[in-house]
């Protein structure tokens, strides 16, 4: 399949993990049937927990080396996802550090995401752009799903970044940014409580600040066929993922459906048939003229 005709897909993503979480069915998806897809992820993730007890002296109150073995369980859950373009933004000349939450002393370094400079750090991505040249980007809401200022950051670079290319010679046709509505995430806290378990800890989907209305849902990617794939994916990422933990007894508890299911709000393009019952795309590349 020639460039010209290829469909290219570009994910701009704060932390390693956040793109299997959100996007691991969609990353294989399009990767299988022959899309380019490339990953952008703009932290090593040195501030996240360590949920391997052998392994938490990598934190980053000790030896702070939890950002080297976060690039390796990413490069694995690549392989699983059947994805070889992924890179750290600004890599190799320059890496931005996680920034843990707002109100901590790691927040406040000069060398975090978050207090990078809006334009540096989108010209470093303006550069992946012109060239791979992507038909769609996906990255997070304003708010960053939940509140995270590096996935706020993500998205404020990955916006910027994108003007920024269409004035420098490539406009992105489509963007997208991750959601997750509210109904699926009330019937995931309703199915766990008949089990005696808990969603993340949530009485009700109010708890959770990363379910939407659903009406802000305009597309969603179905295909439950990759589920083995993404939820190896998710467990290559071991020091940020549990086995035991709720993320994996869902699967027992909900069925694919709550894996194979991935949904998105359009912001810039337009939606495209072949739409579903709800009039929601089902093809991110809909539309677009190759």
């Amino acid at each position: 399949m020639g460039v010209s005709t290829q469909k290219r897909l570009l994910l701009v993503h704060a932390h390693p993990d956040d793109e299997t979480i959100n996007n691991g069915i969609t990353m294989t998806k399009y990767a299988q049937e022959g899309a380019k897809v490339t990953l952008v992820t703009c932290t090593r993730g040195e501030e996240g927990e360590v949920l391997i007890e052998s392994l938490a002296n990598l934190a980053s109150s000790r030896d702070d080396k939890l950002g080297e073995h976060r690039e390796v369980e990413l490069k694995n859950a690549m392989e699983h996802l059947g994805i070889d373009d992924f890179r750290f933004l600004g890599a190799p000349n320059k890496k931005w550090r996680d920034s843990g939450m707002i109100g901590t002393a790691q927040n406040e370094r000069s060398d975090v995401f978050w207090q990078a400079n809006i334009d540096e750090a989108a010209q470093e991505l303006v550069n992946v752009i012109l060239e791979t040249r992507p038909h769609v980007l996906i990255t997070y809401d304003e708010f960053g799903g939940y509140g995270h200022p590096d996935h706020i950051k993500a998205n404020q670079v990955a916006m910027r970044a994108a003007d920024m290319a269409a004035d420098q010679g490539w406009k992105i046709s489509k963007i997208y940014w991750n959601t997750m509505p509210r109904s699926v995430i009330q019937d995931g806290i309703e199915k766990m409580k008949e089990v005696g378990s808990s969603f993340f800890g949530a009485e009700s989907v109010d708890d959770l600040p990363f379910a939407k209305p659903d009406e802000l849902v305009t597309s969603v990617i179905r295909a439950t066929e990759y589920v083995p794939q993404k939820l190896a994916a998710m467990k290559a990422h071991e020091t940020q993922i549990s086995v035991d933990g709720p993320f994996f007894a869902l699967s027992n508890n909900l069925g694919l459906s709550i894996w194979g299911d991935e949904y998105y709000t359009l912001v810039r393009g337009e939606k495209s048939e072949p739409f579903d019952s709800d009039g929601r795309e089902l093809d991110l590349f809909a539309g677009i003229k190759l």
